[in-house]
């Protein structure tokens, strides 16, 4: 460790402390009652303790959905933290080593990140900008977001790598760095798929680097083969006996292909040593044309993307409503706000320090440039994508941060100078500004515990942990909403019919079909799917569509209070609905 790179642990250190204080503390009744902060956390969860349990490391599938036939596609790259964190702190009990873990293995990847956005910074602009970018990163509400306690899904490593990639790509080139970066990219797409725009973003500006510096052949043939071996070794080792299973939302023999083709392509650019910029982008091109052929010709089905089968009841009620995969303009407006801000800022103050810039640091900076430039616009498209997008904007905003407070200190006024010390952090991190506006409306919004809609008959559920009061009733299958499925199976003794899984269609199929539908309808799904109980929470987003949209169907009926025949009513205690399912089930049709 050099002496620069000694200097910014201490800061990092104490940033990261601070933040993760007062995040801990700030989630503190989430942590208490175990209250997930999304669907795919409690399944992520179940996903470790599966594996600790013995079911097999290349079976990802869960058990306990859809009476054992419900595929996944995760990888269990994401489940080896969880695990140790619950194998280590497993002598204190199973209740306090998950709380643990939920907490520890997010705030790791927040350090992480921390001192990967350090080090990038301080390549970049120096140590004093370094330590400006550690105060931003937990101003980043969208960043924050995916790097909280209890936010154990793989969103995180995710946001991790592509920092370690980045930070590997504006290193002192080699064959060495190359392999690594090229290594982080492997074991980002390994864990996701959705990682591939960002994971193309950065390989192809280290072979837009290698165009304007032909000297960086070594590191580009580096990255492209050890992201092709990286790739193949982790899919050989994560997916084992389905290795040639063909799947377009995980990397599969189709993925890899690509992967080989687009290494044998980069080879063949550089090896004629091209004399030109011009005729090196040339070459860079041909060799992505053809990468893309690849897919098409190996798995052209993929080229739809992998919701193009979902029934349509799943298309328009699940897939539609869950914002994460949407883009900016289908969210609300301080989300936006949150999300895109600081990449906004970043641009600007990035593109100037590359004006700015000379010699080494302008090249350094021209590729940071290009590379937040591209996750700017597939933030915008994807609206998950903005948390890797905010970090990479934080190196450039670091710098605006230091000019702006230089100039705040030298204000005389006293107020004046407070006032713009603080205007310096809020516009270097925009999105605080309406983070700060949406806590402020929540505030002020009286709370008096009823949703403000027509036709209301019962209260609404403040949390999913209101359903969890049929833990008490005898183990069964619980037909519930997509959303509260996981939450069901990792803190009750029961099973559920559904969770928010694409590779899993028709058990959410006929779940919206159940509650949407007329309920002679839903009681012949509900008899065929095995269910026990049916259960579900009142002002849900979920709950409210079925409601909503379709006043007609099972749920908006079972919430005005009607009474069926074959579901028998049980007192919950909460504002959570639940009946047992009578078997057999009386005839739709009893004789005179």
């Amino acid at each position: 460790m050099t002496e620069q790179e000694a200097s910014i642990c201490r800061p990092i250190l104490i940033g990261w402390s601070l933040a993760a204080i007062v995040l801990t503390l700030a989630m503190a009744d989430s942590i208490i009652t175990l209250r997930f902060i999304d669907p795919d956390d409690a399944m992520r969860l179940m996903e470790a303790c599966d594996w600790l349990a013995g079911q097999s490391w290349w079976d990802v599938s869960q058990h306990r959905l859809n009476s054992g036939d419900f595929p996944m596609h995760w990888s269990r790259l994401v489940d080896l933290p969880l695990a140790a964190g619950l194998a280590l702190t497993a002598p204190l009990g199973g209740a306090a080593a998950i709380r643990i873990t939920m907490v520890v293995v997010p705030l790791v990847s927040l350090l992480t990140a921390m001192a990967l956005v350090a080090q990038i910074t301080r390549r970049l602009a120096g140590t004093d900008r370094a330590r400006y970018a550690v105060l931003l990163v937990p101003l980043s509400a969208s960043l924050v977001y995916q790097l909280r306690p209890m936010r154990i899904d793989h969103h995180g490593w995710q946001i991790v790598l592509a920092l370690a990639a980045t930070a590997l790509l504006l290193a002192q080139p080699s064959r060495r760095v190359g392999a690594l970066a090229g290594l982080a990219l492997a074991a980002l797409l390994t864990i996701s798929l959705e990682g591939m725009p960002i994971a193309a973003s950065i390989a192809g500006v280290a072979a837009l680097a290698w165009a304007w510096q032909p000297h960086r052949r070594g590191h580009l043939l580096a990255l492209v083969w050890s992201l092709f071996g990286g790739a193949l070794l982790l899919h050989l080792v994560t997916r084992g006996p389905a290795f040639f299973a063909p799947a377009c939302d995980a990397i599969a023999p189709g993925w890899l292909a690509m992967l080989g083709t687009a290494a044998i392509g980069t080879s063949l650019a550089t090896l004629a040593q091209p004399t030109t910029v011009a005729i090196r982008i040339a070459a860079l091109a041909t060799a992505g044309a053809a990468t893309a052929a690849t897919l098409a010709l190996v798995s052209p089905a993929c080229l739809a993307g992998p919701f193009a089968t979902l029934p349509p009841l799943v298309h328009d009620i699940w897939y539609v409503g869950v914002s994460e995969g949407r883009p900016l303009w289908e969210q609300t407006a301080d989300w936006a706000a949150m999300t895109i801000g600081l990449p906004l800022v970043g641009l600007i103050a990035t593109a100037h320090a590359w004006r700015c810039a000379t010699g080494e640091a302008k090249l350094r900076w021209a590729l940071l440039l290009l590379l937040l430039a591209s996750a700017t616009l597939v933030a915008i498209m994807v609206n998950r994508a903005g948390a890797t997008a905010n970090a990479l904007a934080i190196p450039g905003a670091a710098t605006l941060l230091a000019a702006l407070l230089h100039r705040a200190r030298a204000i005389p006024s006293l107020g004046k100078r407070l006032a713009a010390t603080a205007g310096a952090f809020l516009l270097a991190s925009p999105g605080q500004v309406a983070a700060i506006g949406v806590v402020a409306a929540k505030t002020l919004t009286p709370a008096d515990g009823t949703r403000p809609s027509e036709g209301q008959h019962v209260p609404p559920c403040e949390r999913v942990g209101d359903v969890r009061v049929i833990d008490r009733l005898p183990a069964g299958m619980i037909f519930a909403p997509i959303d509260i499925g996981p939450d069901i199976i990792a803190t009750t003794h029961h099973q559920a019919l559904a969770g928010g899984y694409h590779r899993a269609p028709r058990p959410m199929d006929v779940v919206l079909e159940a509650f949407t539908g007329p309920p002679e309808t839903a009681r012949r799904l509900i008899l065929a799917s095995g269910a026990d109980y049916l259960a579900g929470c009142p002002g849900f987003n979920e709950t409210e569509i079925y409601r909503r949209d379709h006043p007609d169907g099972l749920w908006a009926r079972l919430e005005r209070g009607e009474r069926f025949d074959w579901l028998q009513p049980i007192a919950t205690g909460t504002p959570a609905l639940a009946w047992r399912v009578i078997r057999p089930l009386p005839s739709p049709n009893p004789r005179p």
